[in-house]
């Protein structure tokens, strides 16, 4: 089978479309053919060597497809479902071994490639405005890169769950879609200063939740917009790590919390992940979440799949095809 893999840290330019061996599923596994693989910056982080990793690796961590073969003792799934799933590397390939453990049934009516272009950034949006900060009537929140694959979704829900929503983003077209996606207010941070805007538009109270994927660029100022006893859930880097950090700055600055989440933590067990999985393939199946994914790939485009990405170039989620 092809697959997309790395044998050593590196840029876009490491990922190498090759033949690699087809997986056989082991007890407990089943096999699914993947029908479309998300692009998350997760990969990215495991490209570049900021998240460690055996070589050569697979990339991928989220796929949707169909079940072409089952280990022993797999009573989950059966050959010929429809099954999407996410947290298991090797998605960028023709064919993935999976824990069956880890498999989501989708409903009638949601799509493979809806599957994969939902389970990671989907339950990511989830699990932040329906978990970390559960929302409610009444609570404002900034939601960095609101025009992103997770900052779309997230939005949506946000705005399902009553509370009032900002989001940053870089340019008009991106903010259209924001707003589209149910944003009350558009800061475009190119040209405006996100700390200044959320002060003015909040009569400088402050918000009750920032929720921000970009880390060193913003991670002062998502600080600076909350208001005492606010929460700061910065669940990616996609500039960055923030550095050393004093925790005494949350005292200072009104009782804060600081939380570093990530989805595995939310989906640890069977019952959560088919919990929260079933609410938001739910939701998109009835309509009531809508996923943007017209940035599709072909597998053996990967490299500029991650440019796309990283050049701030796509909007929504983005989906590599075997």
């Amino acid at each position: 089978m092809k697959a997309v893999r790395i044998h050593a840290p590196g840029g876009p330019e490491a990922l190498t479309y090759e033949d690699a061996p087809p997986p056989t599923p082991k007890a407990g596994e089943a096999v699914v053919k993947v029908d479309a693989a998300g692009l998350n910056y997760i990969d990215v982080y495991f490209r570049t060597g900021m998240y460690k990793a055996e070589y050569p690796l697979t990339l991928g961590m989220e796929a949707g497809g169909t079940v072409s073969a089952v280990g022993p003792n797999v009573t989950d799934v059966r050959v010929g479902d429809k099954v999407a799933y996410t947290g298991i590397p090797g998605a960028y390939a023709e064919y993935a071994a999976v824990p069956a453990a880890r498999l989501v049934a989708l409903p009638p009516g949601v799509s493979t490639r809806q599957g994969a272009a939902a389970m990671l950034q989907g339950m990511t949006a989830h699990y932040l405005a329906c978990s970390t900060y559960p929302l409610k009537k009444g609570d404002t929140c900034l939601v960095h890169a609101a025009a992103g694959g997770v900052g779309l979704l997230l939005t949506q829900i946000a705005r399902m769950r009553g509370a009032r929503v900002f989001g940053t983003v870089s340019t008009d077209e991106k903010a259209k879609l924001a707003r589209e996606a149910g944003a009350d207010e558009v800061i475009i941070y190119t040209r405006q200063d996100f700390e200044a805007e959320v002060k003015r538009l909040t009569d400088g109270k402050g918000l009750q939740v920032v929720y921000d994927s970009v880390g060193k660029t913003t991670f002062d100022k998502s600080l600076n917009c909350l208001a005492p006893r606010g929460l700061l859930a910065l669940y990616g880097q996609s500039s960055g790590p923030i550095g050393t950090f004093d925790p005494g700055l949350l005292g200072a600055k009104g009782s804060l919390y600081l939380t570093r989440p990530s989805l595995n933590a939310y989906i640890a067990s069977r019952e959560e992940l088919t919990q929260r999985s079933g609410e938001l393939l739910g939701w998109i199946r009835d309509g009531k979440l809508k996923l943007r994914t017209e940035f599709e790939f072909p597998l053996k485009d990967a490299a500029e799949a991650h440019r796309a990405l990283e050049g701030r170039k796509t909007t929504g989620k983005v989906l590599l095809v075997p």
